[in-house]
Order: structure tokens, then sequence, then C-alpha cells
């Protein structure tokens, strides 16, 4: 993320949204190719709070939408990714993992079965490469549709769901990582319960034409107030959330990285469905134990107030380095400067205490659970 705001929009894209981000006194950024709110005048911090304790609403268009469609799209997206989608329910929502051939990880992504297609979110700065790979790896068995007509709103926090229920009764009844259709005046919305702040939310495909009018309605109730990419960035930490390209890149693996979770028996050793999917043999050798990894992903605490930030070395005892931060700032809400960084796995220990090099400063940090805050999503 840019902290200069670009002198000019020209050559960047603009989201729906852009005309009421620059009446609400935004200040634009760069970002993955768009100019997008970073922070509105009441600021990082005042945004970050009002999402933990009632509802922000945060423009997330430059996402990439995209539709898998065909009898065959569920078994040839399974081809790419060590997850099960194949067992996937109908409006029930996952995170999967796209691989390169070594295990790498070439993007996240949430995916939905709609039963008669695959409704696909992926970053924005990934989503040309992901489709183009898409293509290229299952083209021939399925139509992969891209949506650059649709916006994506995020409505998260405690309160989410008093202020989307008056505009689109019924959501109330979802669950996290559960989805479905609705209409708002005429218009086709599919909402999920989910979000990547920690906290109770959802996430909105609207029709660009129409993403202004909603973001206006759900601004207008008294919960609801913008928010921009920081608190995005401080709430998804804090969550112990990934963020790929810092967290997350081609040369780190799900095992490196700490996703286990993410990827079902079935396509495990011994499961149903067990690898056919990019970087399988490495992958699986590494579940297995039969490859080990050199390096983790940690939370750190830091235990004086000085921010640690991405790419700060961080240091065993004996003043050798041992990783390297991917993450890091002063959590709002636990107020404690936190982190995350990759460490050589004897130094992965939960209460292992290690120095990260702060301009020059040896910083003591504590490996630490995450998340960081105790997430509050709504399981019924």
């Amino acid at each position: 993320m840019s902290d200069a705001a670009s002198s000019s929009d020209t050559a960047l894209l603009q989201t729906p949204l852009h005309a009421l981000h620059a009446e609400l006194g935004a200040r634009i950024v760069p970002f993955a190719g768009y100019a997008l709110p970073v922070q509105y005048p009441q600021g990082l911090m005042a945004e970050h709070r009002h999402t933990r304790e009632a509802a922000s609403l945060f423009d997330v268009s430059h996402m990439g939408q995209l539709k898998l469609i065909g009898p065959e799209a569920a078994a040839a997206f399974e081809t790419l990714m060590p997850v099960d989608v194949l067992g996937l329910g109908v409006d029930k929502q996952r995170y999967g993992l796209l691989l390169n051939e070594s295990a790498g990880i070439m993007d996240d992504l949430m995916f939905v079965n709609r039963g008669d297609h695959l409704f696909v979110i992926v970053n924005g700065a990934c989503k040309a490469a992901d489709i183009a790979h898409m293509q290229a790896r299952i083209g021939e068995r399925c139509q992969i549709v891209p949506m650059p007509e649709r916006a994506l709103l995020a409505l998260q926090g405690p309160k989410a769901v008093d202020a989307l229920q008056r505009h689109v009764p019924g959501v109330e009844k979802l669950v996290f990582m559960t989805g479905g259709a609705f209409t708002w005046n005429g218009a086709d919305l599919y909402i999920t319960r989910s979000g990547y702040t920690g906290e109770d939310g959802f996430e909105i495909s609207v029709p660009g034409d129409r993403a202004e009018a909603l973001a206006r309605a759900l601004l207008a109730e008294p919960e609801v107030k913008p928010a921009g990419l920081g608190a995005r960035n401080s709430l998804r930490l804090e969550a112990g959330l990934c963020l790929y390209g810092n967290d997350l890149d081609q040369a780190t693996t799900p095992v490196e990285a700490g996703l286990n979770w993410a990827m079902q028996k079935v396509r495990r050793t011994g499961g149903e469905r067990a690898g056919g999917f990019p970087g399988a043999d490495i992958l699986l050798a590494q579940l297995d134990g039969k490859l080990p990894i050199e390096r983790k992903r940690v939370g750190l605490i830091a235990q004086e107030r000085i921010p640690v930030r991405e790419h700060v070395k961080i240091e065993n005892m004996d003043g050798q380095t041992v990783g390297e931060v991917t993450s890091g700032l002063l959590g709002p809400t636990i107020d404690s400067p936190i982190a995350m960084a990759y460490v050589k796995v004897d130094y992965a220990a939960l209460g292992t205490e290690l120095y990260a090099m702060v301009r020059g400063k040896p910083v003591p940090v504590t490996v630490s659970a995450m998340p960081f805050v105790p997430t509050r999503y709504y399981r019924g």
C-alpha cells in the first residue's frame, strides 16, 4: 500500500464509488491498479474502532469476481487447489489456494457453490494472472466468466446485521461462510456472511451501476460509517488473516503459512481425491512430515511500544537472523505492536523470545498465538 496519493488518477482504475469517496473526503491512494480510499477524515484509528463496535462500509470493488460455469466446473477447479470443491454444499463458501508447481501460493481466494455455477472472488492485484491461469488449465472443461460489471461492498462489524437487514430482509438468517441471492430495489445481490476483519459482517456483490445507491443507503443507517484500506489492514492483522503479497506469495507453501486447516482430508494422503493439484507431491510430503519445512509463519507481540513493520529482520538471542516480518503495526484494539513473520521452525514455538531489529535497535518480541483479537463470526 502506498502512503502517497497519486497526483493523477488517470492511470488508475476507478470503482463505481469513486465519486462518493471524494464527496466523503477520503484520501485516495493507488492500490492494486485502482484509486482507493486509504482513510476518511475521521482517521484510521477511529475507523478501526468503529468497525469493532458498530459497523463500517468498505469498498472492495477492486477484487476480482468471476463465475465458473458447466457440469465439470467443480471437478476442474479442484485440479487447481488442495481444497474440497466437489463436496461443498449449495450456498456454502470456502477458502481456497491456487498453487504453482512448487506448491507456492499464486493467490488465496473465496468461492461459493451457487448450484448452477461457482462464484469466485480473487485478490485484485492477482485477478488478471488468476483468470489467465484458469483459462490455460481448465478453460476447456468449464466456462470462465469475469464479472467486471459488478462491484463488491463489505459491511463489517457487530451491528452490520442490524443495518443490512433493514434494506435486505433475510440476511440475518445467514451464518458464517454461507451466502444467498437477494434483491434490493430491483437490483440482484449475492451476499455472503464473511469478511476480512474478524468481525461478523457481509460481503455484497452488486451491479456496478447500483453500487453507489446501495452504499449511500447503508451509510445513512446510524450504525454505519465508511472505512478505508488502512483500517481494513489493521483489522485483518489483529484477526491473524494473511495479506497476499505480504504474508503469502509464490515462494511460500500453505504449510509454511500455517494454512493446514484450509486443506480438507479428502484431498490429503489417503483421502478419496488426494493430490491431483499443482505441487501436490511437495505439499502432501510437507503435510505428512516427510519433507520438513524450514520456516513458519508466526504471530509476534512487541514488548516495547515500538511498531514492528514489514521487512524488519528477526534475530535470536545470539544476534543471528532467524526470520523477517511480513506485516506489522500498532494494533488499535490490542493496543500493542503486533506482527506476522516467517521464522526458522526452531524459533516458532509459542512464547519464544526474539528481537526485531527496528532501525538498528533490538526490540524484544514474543511469539504469540493468533488471532491477536478473538474473532466474532456469527455461526448461529
